[in-house]
């Protein structure tokens, strides 16, 4: 697959899976912009891209549970670039516990608020650089407790409720923004291995069908949706649990 020419933005990318995916989009010729919470985390993701292919990188700092940030952060895009062809809304916070009063107020708000509503505002705000594109592709990390009735997980319920929301918006905007060529796909994985994409057996670890999912998985799924020709909408990646 060849990015080259292709601007993508990744958020939450200042480690785990972003930081993986923005790595590996680097290899395959994309200039990207990343985001983390904290500008040296973004930073250096964006020096390990150039280190690693030599492509060109940005680090910025976008926190999802503050508009204000994310207006800043999109700003900060638009001064940069006058497209975007791929947004990963990767970003959000992960809240552990069943317990429903195993955290405190402050933690539910930026849970929901990175999760959720800052999925809905990033996309907003870069809306208009995705519809400058030729051929954008929005892709959205949600997860498998955004799946209707999928109590496997022990994360936080409003982990499941961020998840959930961030599910009801790609269902929607996939429709709405299709007569427009742009599409949008969603990701439900369940918990994976975060492996290091720059470990030498990154590429080569045989994989099988009792073994646990992968970043490396994940972001094949990324990299394949976006390489398909433009009468090709996949909505969805789901994904069988063990």
């Amino acid at each position: 697959m060849d990015l080259t020419g292709r601007t993508m933005v990744i958020t939450g990318a200042g480690r785990g899976t972003g930081r993986a995916l923005a790595i590996r989009a680097g290899r395959l010729g994309a200039r990207v912009l990343v985001s983390a919470r904290g500008l040296d985390a973004a930073r250096r993701t964006a020096d390990e891209i150039t280190a690693d292919s030599g492509a060109q990188a940005e680090g910025l700092a976008c926190n999802l549970s503050d508009p204000a940030s994310v207006r800043a952060f999109a700003a900060e895009v638009a001064s940069r670039t006058d497209r975007v062809d791929v947004l990963v809304n990767n970003g959000a916070r992960y809240l552990h516990g069943a317990d429903l009063l195993g955290a405190d107020d402050d933690a539910i708000v930026d849970t929901i608020a990175s999760g959720a509503t800052g999925t809905v505002l990033v996309t907003r705000h870069l809306l208009p650089l995705l519809r400058a594109s030729a051929a954008a592709d929005v892709v959205n990390l949600v997860s498998s407790v955004g799946e209707l009735r999928n109590h496997r997980s022990d994360s936080h319920p409003a982990y499941y409720a961020a998840k959930a929301a961030q599910s009801g918006f790609s269902d929607v905007l996939s429709a709405r923004l299709r007569p427009e060529n742009i599409r949008v796909i969603a990701l439900y994985p369940p918990d994976f291995d975060d492996a290091d994409p720059l470990a030498p057996t990154w590429d080569t670890t045989p994989r099988t069908a009792t073994d646990p999912l992968t970043t490396q998985s994940v972001t094949d799924c990324v990299l394949f949706a976006i390489s398909q020709p433009r009468d090709c909408f996949i909505r969805t990646f789901r994904f069988e649990q063990l």
